[in-house]
């Protein structure tokens, strides 16, 4: 039997899940059944509440979408339709028929489906499908929410007589308007609305001359408004048929309750299953928000979760944009209890409200944010003793309050039971209670019972090393900065850093060595061997980490260099063969061209015929027949070694045509000019003798003429002859 406290919900801070839960249904009705989610109390119950909502968190991956479930409650109706000679209205009709189509058509999905969501559509199979309800009522009420015209014979006659009733009232009035304007006796307003019916604006002064109803006057008393006789006439009528319509409409309303009122077991289960839809609907979300997923469930009595997020922690710091810490716990039938120590402010109570927590919210049909390979059983109990346990209530002091808690734990506690304890010990004189916490601690080990406890008790710490299913577990702390790392390491109880946290924190160091000469000398040294231990694990967790990365670089570029190998080695083949394949080609030539000389001398084609079989029959002797597969192979082999070669052709032609343009580009060297030579323009033809050069100006003689130009627009043609 499972029985789960409020004080334990309370201590692990389960209803502010809830409350996120409940911010994720779309009903009013499911947002009050998700606040009221409980621990489960029949195993087959919550395997079906966690594999619905499993189920639930697929349909978010796949193409087939669960339909909307959202529906407007109809509890009021319902009540009010069970009475007898009772009817609803118009528009309670519309709610019944939109929750009848929407419970159907969910139904019916479900049974389309049935292989994507079996636990959601044996659910649904619970419930009775039927299209009546909602045939029924769209017979007589639109989708507006109105009666229908077609609703009975009678009503019909009756609106089309308001029709033409009301197009009398129009024309009646129209005329009277008419009339009464052309004579002056109405105001600039023309008339208007009064009880909801059309007036005339009548000018005070000629009200007596207008024939009519008064139905009232303007503030000032300026305008007087008057229904004219004759359509007063026509909506005395009206009224008549207004009354006929309300009775006929009242007539029929009843008649549909009648009808519908059999079907009210059946519209309460349709909103109690989209209710429970709804809130299978916000648990996927939430599970979606954290990552959750269901884990394995065993019998076995065994709890381990790797890689879990306190869910609370996790949602908020996502929003913040600051990292989360996963865990990793394990808790068996040879490792049952974990006394989890080490200075504060390391992590330990949000590491054992996070198991404590995952672990009812599984045992209450929510996914849990964890490692796919993680798996747990289901405790009968889960006993808390977390946080300020204070009562001012019962005037007990913190203590007193936790030896009541104990003494609880003692009545309950059995090898089914999950107990979580912070501070375990704390509240009165170290010595009396740590030595009373030891005992609680062997009673609860003796009783088989599984837990967890954070502790500063050097003896508790000692009690865990000594018993055989129990261990220490500490937080690491970084040796240098003594900053929190916030990850839990097995099988190594953890120092408080007391003195080490006091002197980072300014306190005198003289202070400090005056503290550690007033406590036990072996206290302190067995303090400090578990700093110095926990510090040794520390860098050999980072060191441990630093080799799997080295190992995992060296793996990667071992795989690369053994890639690159085969590579090199298929394309050493590849062009062994082709080597081969042209060696004998060449030799072929070769034996061809001997034969072509020897029968242009000697005509005789007989022996050149003979030659020539003789040597395809020796070649066709050295060749093996290949398999089609084994042809297709070296036809790919061939068809890549010419791509190769083709690429390889590519690229030195472009790099010599990149050499050349660059050759281009780069000006060569220019020759030195002296007179006597002959000289042309750099952009010209002409060619003339250098006969003077003064500063940067030259001359140049072309026989016919001399011409005077710069220096440097000239270039060497030819040096003169010494």
């Amino acid at each position: 039997m499972i029985s789960i406290t409020d004080k334990t919900l309370k201590d692990l801070e389960f209803g502010t899940v809830l409350e996120t839960v409940a911010s994720g249904c779309s009903t009013d009705p499911g947002r009050e059944k998700a606040l009221q989610i409980a621990p489960f109390k029949n195993k087959e119950q919550l395997m079906d509440a966690l594999k619905q909502t499993s189920e639930y968190v697929a349909s978010f991956a796949n193409n087939n979408a669960l339909p909307n479930h959202g529906f407007e409650l109809i509890s009021k109706e319902i009540k009010f339709l069970a009475i007898e000679d009772s009817y609803l209205d118009a528009a309670a009709f519309r709610k019944i028929a939109i929750l009848s189509e929407t419970a159907n058509t969910l139904i019916k999905f479900l049974e389309k489906f049935e292989d994507y969501y079996p636990t959601l559509h044996t659910r649904a199979g619970e419930v009775e499908y039927t299209k009546e309800i909602t045939k029924l009522i769209d017979k007589v009420i639109d989708k507006y929410g109105e009666v229908k015209d077609e609703a009975s014979p009678n009503l019909q006659l009756i609106r089309r007589q308001m029709n033409e009733v009301k197009g009398k009232i129009n024309q009646s009035f129209a005329a009277a308007l008419t009339q009464y304007n052309s004579q002056g006796y109405l105001d600039d307003i023309r008339e208007s609305v009064v009880e909801n019916r059309r007036v005339l604006a009548v000018l005070a002064m000629y009200r007596r001359k207008v024939k009519g109803s008064i139905l009232g006057s303007s503030k000032t008393g300026s305008i007087t408004y008057i229904e004219p006789e004759a359509t007063l006439r026509y909506s005395r009528e009206l009224n008549n048929l207004e009354y006929e319509e309300k009775e006929e409409v009242k007539r029929i309303l009843k008649q549909l309750s009648d009808l519908i009122r059999p079907f009210v077991p059946l519209l309460n289960d349709y909103q109690e299953f989209l209710t429970a839809i709804d809130v299978v609907s916000a648990k996927a979300k939430y599970a979606q928000r954290i990552n959750g997923l269901l884990p394995n469930i065993t019998e076995e009595k065994r709890m381990f979760f790797r890689d879990a997020y306190h869910p609370i922690l996790y949602v908020n710091n996502r929003r913040k944009n600051e990292p989360v810490y996963p865990q990793t716990i394990e808790l068996a039938q040879d490792n049952r209890i974990i006394v989890i120590s080490g200075p504060n402010a390391g992590g330990k109570s949000i590491t054992l409200k996070t198991i404590g927590l995952l672990q009812l919210m599984l045992q209450s049909g929510l996914l849990i944010p964890v490692h796919e390979r993680s798996e747990t059983f289901l405790f009968d109990r889960i006993l808390t003793d977390i946080g300020d346990n204070q009562s001012i209530e019962n005037h007990l002091s913190t203590y007193s309050y936790r030896l009541k808690n104990m003494n609880y734990f003692l009545r309950k506690c059995n090898d089914k039971t999950l107990f979580l304890i912070d501070e375990f010990g704390t509240g009165s004189d170290p010595e009396l209670g740590g030595a009373l916490a030891e005992t609680f601690l062997e009673e609860f080990y003796h009783r088989e019972a599984f837990g967890i406890i954070t502790t500063h008790y050097t003896n508790l710490k000692m009690l865990a090393n000594e018993l055989p299913f129990a261990t220490n577990a500490n937080m690491l702390f970084d040796e240098r900065s003594l900053e929190p790392m916030y990850k839990l390491i097995l099988g190594q109880a953890g120092s408080s850093f007391t003195f080490e946290v006091a002197q980072k924190n300014g306190i005198p160091y003289g202070l400090i060595n005056r503290a550690k000469k007033k406590i036990e000398k072996g206290k302190v040294r067995f303090d400090k061997t578990i700093a110095n231990l926990q510090k040794e694990r520390s860098k050999l967790e980072k060191t441990s980490q630093t080799l799997k990365e080295e190992e995992q670089r060296a793996r990667e570029e071992g795989k690369k260099m053994e890639n690159i190998n085969t590579r090199i080695q298929q394309k050493l083949e590849s062009y062994q063969e082709l080597y081969d394949a042209n060696q004998r080609l060449i030799y072929l030539g070769q034996k061809l061209d001997e034969l072509s000389e020897k029968y242009f001398n000697n005509k005789n084609k007989k022996e050149l015929i003979g030659e020539l079989l003789k040597t395809v029959e020796i070649e066709n002797s050295k060749r093996k027949k290949l398999l089609p597969k084994e042809k297709k192979k070296q036809e790919v082999v061939q068809k890549q070694i010419i791509a190769e070669v083709k690429e390889k052709v590519a690229e030195i032609r472009q790099v010599k045509k990149e050499k050349k343009i660059k050759e281009a580009a780069t000006p060569k060297p220019k020759a030195p000019i002296k007179i006597g030579d002959r000289v042309r323009m750099i952009d010209g033809k002409a060619v003339g003798t250098l006969d003077a050069i003064e500063k940067n100006k030259a001359t140049v003689n072309y026989g016919i003429f001399t011409s005077k130009v710069d220096l440097e627009s000239l270039e060497l043609v030819e040096a003169v002859k010494k």
